[in-house]
């Protein structure tokens, strides 16, 4: 299935970008810690220990904040500069999550913006690279 190269309409984004950001960024931390304890998601969380990310979904006005010790990913309310800063349309990630596009083909079309610190940004990288999403939920999406 391609995932059509669509914004999420105005209306929509207004109101998800007034909404509190914490539940949906406790969602996406309890997905990274399901996923690492299902060996799907095979981080080395001694690299990332310590770092806090911004997920900032454009087309959404929403920004998941993270953060990672040695126990796993925790959502994250503090402000503040992240360490790292991934920017990119809700199209954009599902199509990075589903395969359709590789993050370096999005970054390079200005799709996909990495900011921060920069090996940081390629251990993330590759690490989304290195899922098997065959193994999650998403395979259902990537068969259709």
């Amino acid at each position: 299935m391609r995932i059509p190269d669509l914004a999420l309409p105005s209306a929509a984004a207004t109101l998800l970008s007034r909404l509190p950001a914490t539940p949906p960024a406790w969602l996406l931390a309890a997905s990274l810690n399901q996923l690492a304890r299902r060996g799907v998601l095979p981080a080395e969380m001694e690299l990332l220990a310590g770092r806090r990310f911004a997920i900032r979904v454009l087309d959404a006005g929403l920004t998941l904040r993270f953060r990672a010790d040695a126990q796993g990913f925790h959502a994250d309310s503090a402000d503040g500069d992240a360490d790292l800063r991934l920017s990119a349309t809700l199209a954009d990630f599902a199509r990075m999550m589903l395969r359709e596009e590789d993050p370096d083909t999005l970054f390079f079309h200005r799709k996909l913006q990495i900011e921060g610190d920069t090996e940081l940004g390629l251990i993330v990288k590759n690490l989304l690279d290195s899922v098997d999403w065959s193994a999650t939920p998403l395979a259902r999406f990537m068969a259709a």
